[in-house]
């Protein structure tokens, strides 16, 4: 039987919760309230409950691993900056589009693949080997999950260390990637600004007019991230297996996700449809609060690894 959703009534002074983020990575992580004890108990509770958990994460897991997020108040990229990501389309018809991107990207990747999971992706990890966890979809590109160690593990929209070939589907690791770049590009050097939740750094345009790209080594193709980027649909066998995998279980937990993108949103709606309940921990609203019976708003580090 579903319990009525009433929002989670948190009393202390919003920003108190991030006190045990390291200092650098404040910037990137919104400011939220200590949960507190009655809330963090109905959580515990509905974890508990739960014999084959369905959990769906997003942005909110990685910031506390250094990487911005695209739409938290005050500190994403939408409300920093100007800046918006590569859209498909122009990846896709733009060569100056995709010399840019990849140059960016180039400058942006040591530091980008260099973050490691956060105690909200040990613990998720944890769950899994307990058997608690029966199936995770991220919607992040970041290959932090896997870095933790998940197995049961569905990256909705791909991982930014793989590259596929668009004439001839070929996969190859992004590291070999760079490395072909540094080789086309003896001594290119530009002045970067700040990381981008994908990977890539701000450029100036005329820093990129002279980066070389490389194409397939198999047929000559374009090659792209192994990612869905805007605009772009989310492979149809991957949404099915995920639908199947939610079908399975008896609970859905969202970690750190506002659920804003449809290819993740449909799978709460699926889930409400045949009554599985729901949970969000999130800072901030969503756009599936209106189907969870229990809504937390704070940190997935500070939450997770206590529950």
């Amino acid at each position: 039987m579903r319990l009525p959703w009433r929002p989670s009534v948190l009393c202390t002074a919003p920003g108190k919760g991030s006190a045990a983020v390291p200092a650098r990575l404040l910037s990137f992580v919104p400011a939220s309230s200590t949960i507190d004890a009655h809330t963090l108990e109905r959580l515990q509770t509905f974890v508990s409950r739960a014999t084959k958990l369905f959990v769906m994460t997003g942005a909110g897991m990685s910031t506390e691993s250094g990487i911005p997020d695209y739409r938290s108040e005050g500190v994403g990229l939408y409300a920093r900056t100007d800046r918006r990501p590569m859209e498909h389309i122009e990846f896709i018809r733009s060569a100056k589009s995709r010399q840019r991107y990849w140059a960016r990207n180039y400058m942006g990747w040591p530091q980008f693949s260099s973050h490691q999971p956060n105690s909200a992706h040990k613990s998720l990890q944890k769950w899994e080997e307990r058997g608690k966890l029966h199936w995770l979809v991220t919607q992040n590109v970041d290959a932090l999950h896997s870095k933790a160690g998940q197995k049961r593990l569905t990256e909705l929209h791909g991982c930014t260390h793989r590259v596929m070939c668009l004439g001839c589907g070929a996969i190859s690791p992004r590291e070999a990637l760079q490395r072909r770049f540094t080789a086309l590009n003896p001594g290119w050097t530009a002045q970067a600004g700040g990381v981008a939740p994908d990977g890539d750094v701000f450029l100036e345009d005329e820093h990129v007019l002279h980066f070389r790209v490389p194409s397939c080594k198999d047929c000559g193709g374009i090659l792209k991230p192994q990612v869905t980027f805007f605009g772009d649909t989310v492979n149809k066998a991957t949404v099915q297996f995920v639908h199947e995998r939610l079908e399975e279980s008896d609970a859905v937990l969202v970690a750190g996700s506002s659920v804003q993108v449809y290819s993740g949103y449909r799978f709460l709606l699926a889930a409400n449809d045949t009554k599985i309940p729901i949970a969000i921990l999130n800072i901030g609203a969503t756009r599936a609060d209106h189907l969870a019976e229990l809504k937390v708003s704070a940190r997935c580090g500070e939450v997770l690894s206590i529950i």
